[in-house]
């Protein structure tokens, strides 16, 4: 039963954060750490329920995804559909997969801490109240106004900004975001395609962890992960359609102000003290 309640708090903690410019590994390691849930089991299933937050945009944004399975139309062959969509979000996910592959061992073995959490929200406040302050300067004007505008240099860019996210606590839907605002696209649109750019990265990533890590689980775990997911997909719902809600209104400034104060929070409570 107390294992069950984690994978509830757990799979609440990774919807909520997956898509908000907070992130949702650096939460989880968190969280993981004030249950006592932690080794390379909790990890690998904090990495796992990354699938409940992956059913959440696939399901909203599916008329997107049914795009992209179709031929672009004729009437706009540039649309973010078909093989060009599926294109240019290959380009975006490469980036961030070689990265992954390339360092991935090192970043779950040394990053995965309290310490390093807590610098990688410090370091994203500051880059998102950098990022906010450029876009209200004359020079910031916006350049792509929909996902149809969208170029392979703007995706390849936006992909190498999302390899920031690498570092836990850093947020890959904040590194996107920003990665979008700085080289030319709308808060929004930003916004919108960090959630869809979001679905190839974190199924290659935590298809892969599950492959190498497998055999640490037993069907024992079944019900466990079964509860991550689910709340992961509720909470990932929730979490998508209040963010799109409110993002065409506010700022990243109150991201960076929450980040700014949980820092110094968990470095003195979990890393000086634990």
């Amino acid at each position: 039963m107390e294992a069950l309640s984690t994978a509830v708090l757990l799979g609440l903690v990774e919807g909520l954060t997956e898509f908000l410019p907070v992130s949702s590994t650096g939460h989880l390691i968190l969280a993981g750490e004030a249950l006592g849930f932690s080794g390379p089991k909790a990890a690998t299933f904090e990495i796992a329920i990354q699938f409940g937050a992956i059913l959440a945009v696939l399901c909203l944004y599916r008329e997107r995804f049914l795009g992209l399975l179709r031929p672009a139309p004729e009437k706009n062959p540039r649309a973010f559909a078909g093989l060009r969509g599926i294109g240019l979000l290959l380009l975006t996910t490469l980036p961030g997969a070689v990265m992954g592959l390339l360092a991935g061992d090192f970043i779950k073995n040394h990053l995965f801490t309290p310490a390093s959490v807590a610098s990688a929200l410090l370091a994203g406040a500051l880059l998102m109240l950098l990022v906010e302050w450029r876009n209200a300067c004359p020079l910031g004007t916006s350049r792509c106004n929909s996902l149809d505008e969208l170029t392979p240099v703007l995706a390849l860019g936006i992909g190498c900004c999302q390899c920031m996210a690498l570092w836990p606590g850093f947020s890959r839907s904040g590194s996107t975001i920003m990665g979008g605002m700085l080289l030319g696209e709308k808060r929004a649109l930003a916004a919108e395609y960090s959630f869809v750019a979001a679905v190839p990265i974190m199924f290659a990533a935590t298809g892969y962890d599950l492959l190498k890590t497998w055999s640490l689980f037993t069907v024992d775990d079944i019900p466990l992960f079964a509860t991550g997911l689910f709340f992961a997909f509720l909470f990932g719902w929730l979490a998508i359609k209040t963010f799109i809600a409110l993002v065409g209104r506010i700022t990243l400034r109150p991201f960076a102000v929450y980040r700014l104060l949980l820092a110094p929070i968990v470095y003195f409570f979990m890393v000086n003290m634990g």
